[in-house]
């Protein structure tokens, strides 16, 4: 037993890493992700982000930041990121928050170049004494 404890290696992997190995890109024009509160906590219930080809140069977003009730703050960061040579980066992004508020939602639509794989990478935060967060992160939808 302690020869085979031996030779087993422990690789670490940080969260966005593994994030980053499990994210695709889809044959769709729309692609969405949602994320419950991992700590099942009392005030952030959700994180939502979607992305859909509108034309052939333009992406529109949507995000939503989801309260159990009224928080003193609801945060929501968009990041629309572009894939070039097989990595993919923030083109832009943009930074929300609301006061005693339930939710937080924006739509968003934007010109892109086309020829590329966009998705887009949410943080959902909600604070009401505690502050409690999630993140998202969409397939990649290839406007052309």
């Amino acid at each position: 037993m302690t020869a085979v404890l031996g030779i087993i290696s422990v690789t670490p992997a940080s969260a966005a890493n593994i994030l980053e190995e499990t994210t695709t890109e889809t044959d769709l024009d729309y692609a969405e992700d949602t994320t419950y509160s991992v700590l099942r906590g009392n005030n952030l219930n959700f994180g939502t982000t979607s992305i859909e080809k509108v034309a052939s140069n333009k992406v529109g977003i949507s995000a939503i930041t989801q309260c159990h009730h009224t928080c003193d703050k609801v945060y929501l960061e968009v990041y629309l990121e572009r894939k070039v040579n097989g990595t993919y980066s923030t083109y832009k992004s943009w930074s929300f928050t609301a006061n005693s508020a339930t939710k937080l939602v924006k739509d968003i639509t934007v010109i892109v170049p086309s020829g590329y794989y966009y998705r887009v990478r949410g943080y959902h935060a909600a604070k009401d004494g505690s502050k409690e967060s999630t993140t998202t992160l969409t397939s990649g939808v290839l406007i052309k």
